[in-house]
């Protein structure tokens, strides 16, 4: 038996042993907490996106590598994260968001690398999904360049406007679903990267689902530890 079929079998329920939920032990955070100081973000239902219906999103989602050098809006990337983790209900053990989740856990925090964004310096950025804002980890004009290197040369990020990362927290689905949860971790991305896909259809941009990179090298980019949390998918994204 492979790795791959080994999950499989060791995550079906027969293996799935008893949640922490059900042990009553306590939820962990909705969302990592992160030090910084916070940049208001523009409220998503002040923005209007263009005239495409979601037929024509649907029919026109491309993975698009090639972006111009018009940056996107401060509004326009508020759209974008409101698009894939916009939180429209909170509760004390779950979120409901503009994306399924297992469980409403919603086990991913969002990173951004961004280098061509109307009024915010190229750096490492962090979005906190719950207050809708966004906090500069640090300045770095050459951060996709770096990006490009860690996801073994794909010279074509270079030139995103933003690239969006998506970290995993596993804990914060395997505090209900046990091992099964990381099945759900997988399938969880897919849906944030789809919504990506059709919110930048909207707007006239386009992005690229990226899951070839260094996930050592990443994570140590992030400064994650690659088990409590780790790095699962990326996306460059920018104007067509």
């Amino acid at each position: 038996m492979n790795i791959g079929e080994e999950f499989f079998e060791k995550t079906k329920y027969p293996f799935v042993s008893e949640s922490d939920q059900d042990k009553e032990l306590p939820c962990p955070p909705l969302e990592t907490p992160q030090t910084g100081e916070a940049i208001d973000l523009p409220e998503p239902a002040g923005f209007t996106p263009g005239p495409v219906s979601v037929a024509e999103a649907i029919n026109n989602r491309r993975s698009r590598r090639k972006f111009s050098r018009q940056p996107l809006s401060l509004q326009e990337l508020s759209w974008l994260l409101w698009a894939t983790q916009g939180v429209q209900e909170q509760g004390k053990i779950r979120t409901v968001r503009t994306v399924p989740s297992a469980g409403g856990r919603h086990p991913f925090d969002t990173f951004l690398a961004i280098t061509n964004i109307t009024g915010l310096k190229p750096g490492l950025y962090r979005y906190l999904a719950l207050s809708h804002q966004l906090i500069l980890i640090r300045e770095d004009k050459d951060i996709n360049d770096l990006i490009a290197a860690i996801c073994h040369e794909q010279k074509w990020i270079a030139g995103a406007a933003v690239t969006f990362i998506w970290i995993a927290v596993p804990y914060r689905s395997a505090w209900r679903y046990s091992e099964r949860a990381w099945r759900y971790l997988l399938l969880d991305a897919g849906h944030v990267c789809q919504n990506l896909y059709l919110a930048c259809e909207a707007i006239d941009a386009g992005c690229c689902a990226i899951n070839a990179f260094d996930d050592d090298a990443l994570n140590q980019f992030l400064d994650l530890d690659g088990e409590t949390s780790l790095a699962i998918y990326l996306a460059p994204a920018g104007h067509k």
